[in-house]
């Protein structure tokens, strides 16, 4: 399968030479095993079984139901018959002369008639060839009129009277009718195509015919003299006549019709020519609506209107008409001629057929494959193989296969040029650099020209696009100035564990950032390579809102950010030891708590107290006054609090001056400790009636000491010494 148009339209070959290329009976069977390597062996759709011929193929039909598609070809001539289900042949025949053409009788293709080349008429069945008839001259076509049961054959040559004549077989009767007289030459030396035997090169003949009946119908026969006579078939009489057109060019040679077709109406006709032009009549009038070139100067060989067998859908689609000579397949538009798509294989073609209400053709060709090809935008595949719906389907989405006709792939045969056509090259004065220059390509009705080039004659054709130009770029490079600012730290919409979640924002915009990076060198390197593809699809790839996130929107830690009981305690003694360098978050406290609740003695502390200062009355004092004074542990380790808490050996000093005598009194008793450690809750000031004591956690130095004990003087005279001893 592969796509042979990539235009506006796509055209795929599905077999045939221009799919892939025929494998040759002579290979060995180890040859055929390697070609499973080989892409486009591997790659290949054989949609029907053999179909193929061993020298070249003459004509192909396909029957009204679409179950069955018969041809004829050569060498040695035969017929095949495919049944479309089941893919496959379904039998072969060997006639004893080569085909010229043939119609099917039954809608299941069970019944057939053949014209060959040596003027028999053979009738076949599926079993076998039922009959044969010889024709007095050779048919050119070969029509079958369904409400006489009679089957038409144009021939060549003139009869007694000086016409040519078109032959009638009555398939009810079995026998000859008198044959339809044609004006073709009379046999004169003068006249055109008289004086010549048939089978001649001057000879004049009945080239072709076609049939309304679908509607009034009236029988059409094209001549060698260029003429269309329409004759009714209930009289057998001559209904009309329409000459060829006055103006013919003398070099294009001999204007003879060889192709005719109805439209579905009945009222319109399409003849096609010897010369390659084609003329569209309405019966009402004698001059042609519409003239067709088909552009080789070949004779026509095929004539379809693409209607649709239901009038519903013949109504919704636009009509279209399809035109063949041996080297093209034009369809355009019946109304105005515009070409709509073509297919041109590497072969010559000798037949076409339509399978009804698709867009799949079949062709018979020169050549030993026959082709198939499929429009999908003409309808679907036929029923018998509609998967290859799916596979253009496939074809088209995938935006890194060559063969795909999506509009990604349309736009890249060349990234940096702009196409244009003539006036609009006019319009930039850009005229004067085609044929000098590289930046101008040719292609199609128009040129490719390179983008930076289109940019700047663009901006000095109009002058004016330059304010636009101007604006546009300024906002790119703010915009990029932006990208490279510092922001600041995300704020996260959570009401407990703050600090947690900013510690997450902060890791993912991290990791963001490296993501990022690595993307741009890939890029990079891919550009250096030439390995990347604009637009593609890992450019455009966005994470979604869960993701840039992350566990601030899983609903399994919800509560970790919204419930209080899940709120992470920074003062307990295990947060501190997992986080030592964290600074725990100070807490609002509510007026009522503004001052901190004392931490209270245990009992171990108190004896140990009461142990370390029980034989002075000094020391008991200032265990009594020690416990509540106690400062509250903020359980940080470079405070003076943590120091004063007890985490250290050394024990702060106290000094106490009172106006009163201390008494003595020290508590032994558990009832006592539990009384002084109740009224030590009271006290919660640094003074206490006319007490008064002070701290001094600090060793006092010398110069403090001996300015509080200044040295004695003997006898008004100052001793040089130090030696406190003399003094004694």
């Amino acid at each position: 399968m592969k796509l042979i148009n990539h235009g506006d339209v796509p055209v795929y070959a599905i077999a045939g030479s221009s799919s892939a290329r025929p494998l040759p009976e002579y290979l060995a069977k180890k040859r055929r095993r390697s070609l499973k390597k080989d892409p486009d062996w591997a790659n290949r759709i054989e949609l029907l079984q053999n179909f193929d011929f061993e020298d070249a193929s003459q004509c192909v039909r396909v029957s009204e139901d679409g179950d069955w598609v018969m041809s004829t070809g050569t060498y040695k001539p035969q017929i095949h018959t495919h049944y479309a289900p089941h893919l496959s042949l379904s039998y072969t025949r060997h006639t004893s002369s080569l085909n010229t053409t043939f119609i099917l009788l039954t809608s299941d293709a069970s019944k057939s008639v053949h014209l060959q080349d040596d003027r028999s008429l053979d009738f076949h069945t599926r079993a076998e060839r039922h009959h044969t008839m010889r024709l007095p001259r050779y048919g050119r076509d070969l029509k079958y009129d369904r409400r006489t049961a009679e089957t038409l054959i144009p021939a060549v040559g003139v009869n007694e009277n000086g016409k040519g004549e078109v032959f009638r077989v009555n398939l009810s009767l079995g026998r000859h009718m008198k044959p339809y007289e044609v004006e073709v030459g009379g046999d004169d030396l003068s006249s055109a195509g008289g004086g010549s035997l048939q089978g001649g090169v001057a000879t004049g003949a009945v080239n072709a015919a076609a049939l309304a009946e679908d509607s009034h119908d009236l029988l059409a026969f094209g001549t060698s003299l260029g003429t269309v006579e329409f004759w009714d078939s209930r009289s057998s009489r001559r209904a009309g006549i329409v000459q060829p057109p006055e103006k013919l060019d003398i070099i294009d040679g001999k204007y003879e019709i060889t192709a005719l077709e109805f439209d579905r109406s009945g009222l319109g006709i399409a003849a096609g020519s010897s010369t390659g032009l084609i003329h569209l009549y309405d019966l009402r009038s004698p001059k042609p609506l519409l003239k067709k070139d088909q552009g080789y100067g070949y004779p026509i060989q095929n004539l379809i209107y693409l209607t649709s067998s239901t009038s519903s859908r013949a109504q919704a689609t636009e009509p279209k008409i399809l035109s063949t000579d041996k080297r093209i397949i034009k369809i355009w538009d019946p109304q105005n001629g515009d070409p709509w798509t073509s297919v041109q294989p590497a072969v010559d073609l000798n037949c076409v057929a339509w399978c009804k209400d698709s867009g799949m053709l079949l062709t018979a060709n020169e050549g030993k494959q026959q082709h198939c090809f499929l429009i999908p935008q003409l309808g679907p595949a036929p029923k018998w193989c509609s998967f290859l719906d799916n596979l253009v389907e496939e074809m088209a989405e995938d935006p890194n296969d060559p063969s795909s006709y999506s509009s990604q792939q349309a736009g890249q045969v060349y990234d940096n040029h702009k196409f244009l056509t003539m006036q609009q090259l006019e319009s930039l004065n850009l005229s004067h650099l085609i044929g000098t220059t590289s930046l101008l390509r040719p292609y199609m009705h128009g040129y490719f020209v390179a983008k930076r080039l289109y940019e700047e004659a663009k901006l000095i054709a109009e002058p004016r696009v330059w304010e636009g130009e101007r604006d546009k770029r300024l906002k790119d490079k703010i915009a990029s100035e932006r990208e490279g600012r510092i922001r600041g730290d995300k704020k996260a919409a959570v009401k407990v564990n703050k600090q947690l979640a900013q510690k997450v924002l902060r890791r993912q915009e991290k990791e963001e950032r490296r993501k990022e990076e690595r993307r741009k060198a890939k890029k990079a390197v891919d550009q250096e390579n030439g390995d990347y593809v604009a637009g593609s699809s890992s450019d455009d790839v966005q994470p979604s809102a869960e993701e840039e996130k992350g566990i601030l929107s899983d609903p399994r830690f919800a509560k970790l950010f919204q419930d209080p009981e899940f709120e992470i305690d920074e003062t307990s003694k295990e947060f501190q030891m997992l986080n030592p360098s964290t600074k725990p978050t100070v807490r609002e406290s509510k007026p009522s708590d503004q001052k901190p609740p004392e931490r209270k003695l245990t009992a171990v502390e108190e004896e140990a107290l009461d142990d370390a200062g029980g034989s002075s009355s000094d020391t008991d004092s200032s265990s009594e006054e020690g416990s509540s004074i106690r400062v509250q542990d903020t359980g940080r380790i470079s405070s003076s609090s943590y120091k004063k808490s007890g985490h250290r050996p050394q024990q702060p000093q106290v000094r106490i001056s009172s106006s009163r005598a201390p008494q003595r009194k020290k508590d032994k008793s558990f009832g006592d400790r539990v009384e002084h450690s109740k009224t030590s809750k009271q006290s919660n000031g640094t003074v206490v009636g006319e007490r008064e004591m002070t701290f001094a956690p600090a060793r006092k130095s010398k110069e403090g000491e001996r300015k509080q004990n200044p040295p004695a003087r003997q006898g008004g005279r100052r001793s040089a010494s130090g030696n406190v001893f003399r003094s004694l």
